[in-house]
Protein backbone atom coordinates (compact mmCIF):
# COMPACT_ATOMS: atom_id res chain seq x y z
CA UNK A 1 0.00 0.00 0.00
CA UNK A 2 1.46 3.35 -1.06
CA UNK A 3 1.93 6.18 1.41
CA UNK A 4 -0.23 9.22 0.65
CA UNK A 5 0.75 12.58 2.10
CA UNK A 6 -1.73 15.47 2.33
CA UNK A 7 0.53 18.20 3.63
CA UNK A 8 1.63 21.52 2.18
CA UNK A 9 3.36 21.35 -1.18
CA UNK A 10 6.29 23.74 -1.00
CA UNK A 11 7.28 23.15 -4.62
CA UNK A 12 4.27 24.95 -6.11
CA UNK A 13 2.67 28.37 -5.71
CA UNK A 14 4.06 31.66 -4.34
CA UNK A 15 7.40 31.00 -2.65
CA UNK A 16 7.52 33.87 -0.14
CA UNK A 17 4.09 33.23 1.36
CA UNK A 18 4.69 29.51 1.82
CA UNK A 19 8.21 30.05 3.10
CA UNK A 20 7.01 32.44 5.81
CA UNK A 21 4.13 30.13 6.78
CA UNK A 22 6.60 27.25 7.08
CA UNK A 23 9.44 29.11 8.79
CA UNK A 24 7.57 31.10 11.47
CA UNK A 25 6.35 28.02 13.42
CA UNK A 26 9.90 26.64 13.34
CA UNK A 27 11.33 29.88 14.76
CA UNK A 28 8.70 29.99 17.50
CA UNK A 29 9.45 26.33 18.25
CA UNK A 30 13.14 27.10 18.70
CA UNK A 31 12.22 29.77 21.24
CA UNK A 32 9.91 27.38 23.09
CA UNK A 33 12.71 24.81 23.37
CA UNK A 34 14.59 27.32 25.50
CA UNK A 35 11.64 27.50 27.88
CA UNK A 36 12.47 24.08 29.36
CA UNK A 37 15.84 25.02 30.76
CA UNK A 38 14.76 28.57 31.55
CA UNK A 39 11.86 27.27 33.63
CA UNK A 40 14.09 24.81 35.49
CA UNK A 41 16.67 27.53 36.08
CA UNK A 42 14.22 30.09 37.47
CA UNK A 43 12.25 27.71 39.68
CA UNK A 44 15.19 25.66 40.94
CA UNK A 45 17.32 28.77 41.50
CA UNK A 46 14.64 30.47 43.58
CA UNK A 47 13.29 27.44 45.44
CA UNK A 48 16.31 25.21 46.06
CA UNK A 49 19.50 27.26 46.01
CA UNK A 50 22.76 28.08 44.24
CA UNK A 51 24.14 24.52 44.18
CA UNK A 52 20.99 23.18 42.55
CA UNK A 53 20.98 26.04 40.04
CA UNK A 54 24.60 25.32 39.14
CA UNK A 55 23.79 21.62 38.68
CA UNK A 56 20.91 22.34 36.29
CA UNK A 57 22.95 24.91 34.34
CA UNK A 58 25.95 22.62 33.97
CA UNK A 59 23.71 19.71 32.94
CA UNK A 60 22.19 21.77 30.13
CA UNK A 61 25.51 22.11 28.29
CA UNK A 62 26.08 18.34 28.36
CA UNK A 63 22.49 17.63 27.30
CA UNK A 64 22.76 20.12 24.44
CA UNK A 65 26.01 18.59 23.21
CA UNK A 66 24.72 15.01 23.19
CA UNK A 67 21.23 15.71 21.86
CA UNK A 68 22.71 17.88 19.08
CA UNK A 69 24.13 14.68 17.57
CA UNK A 70 20.68 13.14 17.50
CA UNK A 71 18.99 16.31 16.24
CA UNK A 72 21.61 16.71 13.49
CA UNK A 73 20.92 13.18 12.27
CA UNK A 74 17.16 13.84 12.29
CA UNK A 75 17.69 17.03 10.30
CA UNK A 76 19.92 15.35 7.73
CA UNK A 77 17.55 12.41 7.25
CA UNK A 78 14.57 14.76 6.91
CA UNK A 79 16.33 16.42 3.96
CA UNK A 80 16.52 13.04 2.22
CA UNK A 81 12.85 12.40 2.99
CA UNK A 82 11.90 15.83 1.66
CA UNK A 83 13.61 15.08 -1.66
CA UNK A 84 11.65 11.83 -2.04
CA UNK A 85 8.42 13.59 -1.06
CA UNK A 86 9.04 16.44 -3.50
CA UNK A 87 9.79 13.96 -6.27
CA UNK A 88 6.55 12.07 -5.45
CA UNK A 89 8.33 8.78 -4.69
CA UNK A 90 6.38 7.44 -1.68
CA UNK A 91 7.93 3.96 -1.66
CA UNK A 92 11.43 5.41 -1.62
CA UNK A 93 10.37 7.69 1.21
CA UNK A 94 8.96 4.74 3.15
CA UNK A 95 12.37 3.02 2.99
CA UNK A 96 14.14 6.18 4.15
CA UNK A 97 11.72 6.60 7.05
CA UNK A 98 12.33 3.09 8.39
CA UNK A 99 16.09 3.13 7.79
CA UNK A 100 16.56 6.52 9.44
CA UNK A 101 14.30 5.67 12.38
CA UNK A 102 16.31 2.59 13.33
CA UNK A 103 19.65 4.27 12.67
CA UNK A 104 18.91 7.33 14.82
CA UNK A 105 17.18 5.15 17.42
CA UNK A 106 20.37 3.09 17.65
CA UNK A 107 22.50 6.21 18.10
CA UNK A 108 20.12 7.40 20.84
CA UNK A 109 20.42 4.06 22.62
CA UNK A 110 24.22 4.29 22.38
CA UNK A 111 24.14 7.78 23.90
CA UNK A 112 21.99 6.59 26.81
CA UNK A 113 24.20 3.55 27.48
CA UNK A 114 27.38 5.65 27.28
CA UNK A 115 26.07 8.30 29.70
CA UNK A 116 25.00 5.71 32.27
CA UNK A 117 28.15 3.61 31.88
CA UNK A 118 30.59 6.52 32.08
CA UNK A 119 28.56 9.00 34.10
CA UNK A 120 31.17 9.70 36.80
CA UNK A 121 34.17 9.98 34.40
CA UNK A 122 32.16 12.36 32.19
CA UNK A 123 31.38 14.61 35.16
CA UNK A 124 35.04 14.58 36.15
CA UNK A 125 36.08 15.53 32.60
CA UNK A 126 33.62 18.44 32.77
CA UNK A 127 35.30 19.48 36.05
CA UNK A 128 32.00 19.64 37.92
CA UNK A 129 32.57 21.18 41.38
CA UNK A 130 32.22 18.87 44.38
CA UNK A 131 29.31 20.83 45.86
CA UNK A 132 27.18 20.30 42.74
CA UNK A 133 28.52 16.87 41.70
CA UNK A 134 25.83 14.70 43.29
CA UNK A 135 23.01 17.08 42.36
CA UNK A 136 24.08 17.11 38.72
CA UNK A 137 24.47 13.33 38.75
CA UNK A 138 20.94 12.94 40.15
CA UNK A 139 19.53 15.35 37.57
CA UNK A 140 21.25 13.67 34.61
CA UNK A 141 20.17 10.17 35.63
CA UNK A 142 16.52 11.14 35.28
CA UNK A 143 16.96 13.40 32.25
CA UNK A 144 18.79 10.82 30.15
CA UNK A 145 16.31 8.15 31.18
CA UNK A 146 13.75 10.13 29.20
CA UNK A 147 15.93 11.03 26.23
CA UNK A 148 14.12 8.44 24.12
CA UNK A 149 11.14 10.84 24.12
CA UNK A 150 13.42 13.63 22.91
CA UNK A 151 14.43 11.35 20.04
CA UNK A 152 10.81 10.52 19.19
CA UNK A 153 9.75 14.18 19.20
CA UNK A 154 12.63 15.36 17.05
CA UNK A 155 12.38 12.46 14.61
CA UNK A 156 8.68 12.91 13.92
CA UNK A 157 8.92 16.71 14.03
CA UNK A 158 11.54 16.66 11.27
CA UNK A 159 9.53 14.06 9.36
CA UNK A 160 6.48 16.32 9.43
CA UNK A 161 8.58 19.31 8.39
CA UNK A 162 9.95 17.24 5.49
CA UNK A 163 6.43 17.05 4.08
CA UNK A 164 5.70 20.73 4.71
CA UNK A 165 4.02 20.63 8.12
CA UNK A 166 5.77 22.78 10.73
CA UNK A 167 2.62 23.58 12.75
CA UNK A 168 1.95 20.23 14.46
CA UNK A 169 5.48 20.06 15.98
CA UNK A 170 4.95 23.60 17.29
CA UNK A 171 1.61 22.68 18.90
CA UNK A 172 3.16 19.65 20.57
CA UNK A 173 6.15 21.65 21.80
CA UNK A 174 3.90 24.41 23.14
CA UNK A 175 1.79 21.90 25.05
CA UNK A 176 4.91 20.22 26.44
CA UNK A 177 6.34 23.58 27.56
CA UNK A 178 3.16 24.44 29.45
CA UNK A 179 3.12 20.97 31.05
CA UNK A 180 6.77 21.36 32.05
CA UNK A 181 6.04 24.67 33.82
CA UNK A 182 3.06 23.15 35.64
CA UNK A 183 5.02 20.07 36.75
CA UNK A 184 8.01 22.17 37.81
CA UNK A 185 5.77 24.20 40.09
CA UNK A 186 4.05 21.11 41.47
CA UNK A 187 7.13 18.92 41.95
CA UNK A 188 9.79 21.48 42.88
CA UNK A 189 7.74 24.00 44.83
CA UNK A 190 4.76 21.87 45.89
CA UNK A 191 6.32 18.48 46.58
CA UNK A 192 9.76 19.85 47.48
CA UNK A 193 11.64 17.38 45.26
CA UNK A 194 14.27 19.93 44.27
CA UNK A 195 16.52 19.03 41.33
CA UNK A 196 14.89 15.61 41.02
CA UNK A 197 11.48 17.26 40.58
CA UNK A 198 12.81 19.52 37.81
CA UNK A 199 14.29 16.53 36.00
CA UNK A 200 11.05 14.55 36.25
CA UNK A 201 9.09 17.53 34.93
Amino acid sequence: MAIRFRYQNLTEGPILKKLIAFAVPMMVGNLLQQVYNLTDTIIVGRAVGREALAAVGASYSLMTFLTSVMIGLCMGCSACMAMSYGADRPEEMREKIWASFWMIGGVTAAIIITVYAFEIPILHILRVPEDTFELMREYLKIIFGGIVFTFLYNYFAFLLRAVGNSVIPLLYLGSASILNIFLDIRLVLGAGLGVKGAAIA
